[in-house]
């Protein structure tokens, strides 16, 4: 069902990051070990390193280029890493996974100055690399992803739409010092900068994407401000939205009309929308198939672009009947 989601809201983006193509010269082992089998067809060792497996969106974005790799490339064999949601953990997986001699590099990094230098290895060995959603700070082979600052901006124009450009919002961030973070926050509060000087955010927090952490911070934040001082949570995913939805269950003010936004595009957020217990959500792909087609591409194929930028969508009220069942 997936396969089928990606397919269809990113058809076209697709399509254009396979036709035009840069080089991809370099592609393979840095030591020039010939991995072709006896048959004479070329074998490839592709390390697929994700920041953290705690999360829908991350689980998916795994499994679902792992199992289009089985289904498609039988000459790719995968290697997929965990790093625990600790950057010393994948920085040390990447390491183990050049040691063995990969191939190509596909990486989530959880943060974007941690995971820098190892990515750069991998590049100077002459060994691709493919970011995906996150990015790092040096240059990669491609990186596969929707824009997330884009994504701040439309969530502070819906939300300054209906409350009439004036309110005051909790912002509940992701992790610190990735590059999801950093866009989703800047795209939202330069907006509100520049078009809505009369809306405030009056309490923010890194929540690490977790549901748990949204929840305990809304349970202080409720804490701090009494009925009619909070207009709406800006999450910046789903999972926190429905953190911070559930602690407002839990203290009794689910009735406020505090509108609730938040990202990814998973079928608990679509069913709480559909149920009008949450504002919005915008659905981002999770990067599958696309992180093993770029993949593909950089070894056998033509090159792919340096970008292969995804299609994103606000999922409201009025158009998430048509998204139920599609989402994470």
């Amino acid at each position: 069902m997936k396969k089928k989601i990606i397919s269809a809201v990113l058809c076209l983006t697709m399509v254009a990051g396979l036709v035009v193509g840069c080089s991809n010269g370099g592609a393979g082992n840095s030591d020039g070990e010939d991995k072709s089998s006896k048959e004479g067809d070329k074998k490839y060792t592709i390390g697929l390193s994700q920041g953290t497996m705690n999360h829908p969106f991350r689980v998916a974005m795994v499994d679902e280029n792992v199992a289009y790799a089985e289904e498609n490339y039988p000459e790719f064999e995968v290697i997929t890493t965990d790093g625990q949601n600790d950057s010393a953990t994948q920085v040390q997986n990447v390491e183990d996974l050049l040691a063995r001699g990969i191939d190509l590099l596909i990486i989530s990094p959880l943060t974007a100055d941690a995971l820098t230098p190892v990515c750069q290895k991998a590049m100077d060995q002459g060994i691709p690399v493919v970011t995906l959603d996150r990015n790092v700070e040096c240059e990669v082979t491609c990186y596969v992803g929707a824009e997330n600052k884009p994504m701040g901006v439309a969530s502070a124009d819906k939300l300054a739409e209906a409350l009439n450009g004036k309110g005051k919002i909790v912002e509940i961030q992701g992790t610190a010092g990735t590059s999801a973070t950093i866009d989703r926050h800047d795209g939202f509060a330069e907006q509100l900068e520049a078009e809505y000087p009369d809306m405030e955010v009056i309490a923010t927090q890194y929540c690490d994407y977790l549901r748990e952490d949204a929840m305990a911070f809304m349970d202080d934040t409720l804490q701090r401000f009494g009925p009619g001082e909070i207009d709406a949570i800006y999450c910046h995913n789903d999972e926190m939205a429905l953190g911070a939805l559930e602690a407002l269950r839990a203290a009794g003010r689910e009735d406020e009309d505090i509108l609730i936004t938040g990202m990814d595009g998973t079928e608990v957020a679509f069913k709480e929308i559909e149920e009008g217990n949450m504002f919005f959500t915008v659905f981002y792909p999770y990067c599958a198939p696309e992180g093993m087609q770029a993949a593909y591409e950089i070894l056998e194929g033509d090159g792919v672009e340096q970008r292969w930028e995804l299609e994103t969508a606000v999922i409201d009220k009025d158009n998430v009947k048509d998204w139920i069942g599609k989402g994470l």
